[in-house]
């Protein structure tokens, strides 16, 4: 199995006002960031050179907006954990 950088469970996953699952994933291993749904099926993969992690203010307090190559999912991981999926992007993006 791969060396994980980060992994997050029962994470809220949106695309636009669509609620794809309440109870995800959010991986970052192997130079990529995955999202996965409750059962472990793939939602999304891209390589983390074409992934942008985002606080923005509009979002509120616990979110985070991540961009897959053209497509925007809003991540809602709690407050403590919402920056950690940012910054283990950045930190395996080199």
């Amino acid at each position: 199995m791969a060396k994980r950088e980060f992994e997050q469970r029962g994470v809220h996953i949106r695309r636009g006002w669509r609620q794809l699952t309440t109870a995800g994933r959010v991986r970052v291993a192997e130079g990529r960031l995955t999202l996965l749904n409750s059962r472990g099926s793939e939602i999304d993969s891209a390589p983390l050179s074409e992934v942008r992690v985002l606080a923005p203010w509009y979002v509120p307090r616990g979110c985070v907006r991540a961009v897959l190559g053209r497509t925007a999912y809003l991540l809602r991981l709690g407050p403590a954990r919402a920056r950690d999926v940012a910054d283990a992007a950045h930190r395996a993006r080199g």
